[in-house]
């Protein structure tokens, strides 16, 4: 891949592992990120020991300082725009730092590059917390889990938007302006509405990554609250499987852009929050796992699954990572690298 590419928060979870994936490929890279994120400098440190430390630029830097991106931008062919505030409690906390990094930040991008004097295409991570609570669809309860009663290939991109948490307003003002930015200004960009990303790497939190933080404090022996009954549908994505659709877009961004795909896993790849998920981890971990409950977070989606057929169709790209499999990946590579989790 000869382009030029620059990922906004490269040290991150999804970032490093697609720089990783990108440097083994021969890419010329720019990593963009403040380093706030737990486990930003062991990701560095992964990537300058796997790869070698002018394998790629790192460039330490805030989304909400223009100037820097502008500095960041350059040449840049390709963007991969994943810098930003990840988590709905810390947005309810502290909506202005949330819309100031992801809103502002995202603005910020753009208009560097409107500045730049070339079109880079843009790749914005967003999320699947721009549609809201969604209640208007009807769900059935089952033993382990919710489904809804009526959209067998999940939720398509055609769900009106309902921004639901300080976090919900601001990813979704961020893809409206990057959506908009393509139309009026000519500057190429694909919005992803991603759902429950996983893999290695991941230093997952109780409120942002929580499949990742299940199995973290699994396997460490740290306290899980599961909020709610614990039947909470979400379709899970390995992150194997988007970085596949990261490549798939770039390698087509004539066709894609302008456009909006919700990227998940779909109905095929599906896990329950506790109900299902927690048996899972037992009998990976081969041991009972204690919990506590808590009452329903607000704004939480009972069920969540993407409608990917757009993306299948317009990408040529399908999820691989079974849950399963990749569930187990995940707690063999904590309980290999506990000392990171120290």
């Amino acid at each position: 891949m000869a382009d030029k590419i620059l990922i906004t928060g490269g040290a991150g979870f999804i970032g490093s592992n697609y720089a990783d994936h990108l440097l083994g490929r021969g890419a010329q890279l720019t990593l963009f990120d403040n380093l706030s994120r737990t486990g930003a400098e062991k990701n560095l440190n992964w990537l300058r020991q796997k790869h070698g430390g002018d394998s790629f630029e790192l460039i330490v830097g805030d989304v909400r300082d223009s100037g820097a991106l502008q500095d960041a931008v350059g040449d840049a062919a390709v963007i991969v725009h994943l810098a930003g505030q990840v988590a709905v409690t810390s947005s309810v906390t502290d909506p202005r730092s949330d819309f100031d990094i992801n809103a502002l930040g995202t603005f910020n991008l753009l208009e560097a590059v409107r500045a730049a004097g070339h079109k880079p295409f843009i790749l914005y991570a967003s999320t699947n917390k721009v549609y809201g609570e969604m209640s208007e669809h009807r769900l059935v309860e089952e033993k382990t889990r919710y489904r809804y009663e009526r959209l067998p290939h999940g939720l398509p991109e055609s769900q009106p938007l309902d921004f639901h948490s300080p976090y919900g307003c601001s990813k979704g003002t961020a893809e409206q302006y990057v959506r908009d930015y393509a139309r009026i200004y000519g500057i190429p960009s694909v919005v992803f509405r991603q759902s429950c990303i996983y893999g290695p790497r991941q230093f997952g939190v109780e409120d942002q990554g929580w499949l990742a933080w299940f199995v973290i404090a699994a396997v460490l022996g740290k306290a899980i609250t599961i909020y709610g009954d614990g039947k909470q549908v979400r379709d899970m994505l390995h992150v194997s499987d988007l970085m596949a659709a990261y490549d798939a877009a770039i390698a087509r961004r004539e066709q894609v852009a302008g456009q909006i795909f919700n990227m998940g896993g779909g109905p095929l790849h599906t896990l329950s929050i506790w109900a299902e998920c927690g048996p899972l981890l037992e009998k990976q971990l081969g041991r009972k796992i204690p919990v506590e409950h808590g009452p329903v977070r607000p704004g939480d989606q009972a069920v969540y699954i993407s409608d990917i057929r757009k993306a299948k169709q317009a990408l040529g790209w399908q999820p691989k990572m079974r849950v399963e499999q990749g569930a187990a990946e995940l707690v063999d590579w904590v309980e290999a690298h506990r000392e990171l989790f120290g």
